[in-house]
């Protein structure tokens, strides 16, 4: 099974890099499953409905979120929507809307786990997501032994830990949050394919998404200034894995990175 991961999708640039790329990518490299990390998908920051409706209409399968996914207001409802395709972090507190895994089943049947989870160091005090993960990936693999874990947090340490901690257990460990594509991708000892940070799918000419000019002078004054989303050198970056069906086992991981023509 091929599945294409891409990370957290900034604003209208980033949505416009999905649209653009996703299709051709499925076309061409004969990928299955396809699942992106939308919580800044809306201006930077949250999701809205039709946002989350247009990627999905664009060819990705399954939505993750992070620490931004209560950044607008509307989400919630579809949060709780029977088989919503918008995953909120599972290791939120019992009451909150949604849910945090699911299982998607490609053209041919087979069935892939996704686990999406919220780490908690610089981040809120949630519940534990080490423990969250070893009670759902185990749920998860009774029905298959496909899953993929979006690991949404802050620290470098953090992922690791959990890719560590899942190897054997999980088919991938994806990092999000961050922004910036790591050079880390590999699969580990125990079969688990293991990235820091997918990156982001949004404009390059930026400070992790946001006109450059606004943040640094945040730095400069440490004066409150609006953050604007920025628009030029519009990449998609992810992971692209290959897995094999009957054990779960990841079989390879290659960074993407598709700039979108000017």
């Amino acid at each position: 099974m091929k599945v294409l991961f891409v990370g957290d999708i900034f604003g209208s640039a980033g949505r416009r890099a999905v649209r653009h790329f996703v299709p051709r990518l499925r076309a061409e490299r004969g990928i299955d499953l396809c699942i992106g990390n939308s919580e800044n998908s809306a201006g930077g920051s949250g999701v809205t409905i039709d946002g989350a409706n247009e990627l999905l209409g664009a060819g990705l399968d399954l939505l993750t979120g992070g620490n931004h996914i209560w950044d607008k207001r509307e989400i919630n409802a579809y949060l709780d929507r029977p088989n919503s395709k918008q995953l909120r972090p599972a290791n939120y507190p019992e009451g909150a809307p949604g849910r945090g895994h699911a299982i998607l089943q490609d053209a041919r049947g087979r069935k892939l786990g996704v686990l999406n989870l919220e780490g908690r160091v610089f981040m809120k005090n949630l519940d534990c997501p080490f423990r969250a993960a070893d009670r759902l990936l185990a749920e998860l693999r009774k029905e298959t032994p496909c899953v993929l874990v979006d690991m949404h947090c802050e620290t470098t340490s953090e992922k690791n830990a959990m890719g560590h901690f899942l190897d054997g257990r999980a088919s991938a460990v994806l990092g999000t949050h961050t922004h910036i594509q790591t050079a880390d991708a590999r699969v580990l000892r125990g079969g688990t394919a293991f990235m820091t940070d997918v990156g982001m799918c949004g404009p390059w000419d930026s400070v992790i998404g946001m006109k450059k000019e606004h943040v640094i002078q945040r730095f400069l004054t440490s004066r409150h200034a609006p953050f604007e989303p920025a628009s030029e050198e519009v990449y998609l970056q992810g992971a692209l894995l290959e897995l094999d069906d009957e054990t779960g086992r990841a079989i390879s991981i290659e960074r993407i990175q598709e700039r979108l023509p000017a």
